[in-house]
């Protein structure tokens, strides 16, 4: 609630500042319209019953199964911080790593994109296929830098939201994904949090996911 309500604060001013973006070393168009990006799970949709229930070890068809089964829960504050965005004229994008999967050879590469789009929808919140961003779809991997370029092609990015260092910089994994040329290390994920410390808090908006992550693979 508190990340949310900061955020909703924030709103009116990083609108009304057509040189502001949240996008590091993006050039900053002040004739596009503003827009946020939002990571889904953990970030807008709460999975922490699933987490509870689950049988290890994580697959994401049993994440699947959970979503077809449950109505989901919204992060605490989320819902009101999307309407005030949508009602100041902001375009709301979520980007997920939920993969795109063909599920028993069906017609859909990425069935997992309605299924998204339907699990937000069951929060209140008002979205469709063309603001919800899946991992595998047009070529994306897991760095989410692509698909956060992708967005400020056509908008003003003025605010990111996610639980984890990847959704806000590319390269924090020891898997090389996006644009990496090297794994990263507990040591270049510290230096791309300070690099970046005039953001944490206005602009960027981090609800630290302790279940699941990037940093579990620097334990």
């Amino acid at each position: 609630m508190q990340v949310y309500q900061a955020a909703e604060r924030d709103l009116p001013s990083l609108v009304a500042d057509d040189s502001w973006s949240a996008m590091p070393g993006h050039p900053v168009d002040p004739a596009l319209p503003p827009a946020v990006i939002l990571d889904v799970d953990e970030t807008t949709i709460s999975n922490a019953k699933f987490q509870i229930a689950f049988e290890r070890p994580m697959e994401q068809w049993k994440l699947e199964k959970w979503n077809d089964e449950h109505i989901s829960d919204p992060v605490p504050g989320v819902v009101r911080f999307v309407n005030a965005a949508q009602a100041a004229g902001v375009t709301v994008f979520f980007v997920t790593n939920r993969p795109c999967d063909n599920r028993d050879n069906g017609p859909d590469p990425c069935p997992q994109k309605k299924d998204t789009v339907r699990d937000i929808g069951e929060l209140g919140i008002s979205t469709d296929e063309d603001h919800v961003l899946l991992a595998g779809e047009n070529g994306w991997d897991r760095a989410k830098i692509a698909r956060r370029k992708f967005v400020a092609e056509t908008h003003r990015v003025i605010m990111i939201f996610g639980d984890d260092l990847g959704d806000f910089a590319p390269c924090v994994r020891i898997s090389l994904y996006g644009p990496c040329t090297a794994p990263a290390s507990k040591e270049s994920r510290a230096q791309l949090v300070w690099e970046h410390q005039e953001l944490w808090g206005r602009g960027w908006y981090i609800l630290p996911g302790p279940m699941h992550g990037s940093w579990t693979s620097f334990r």
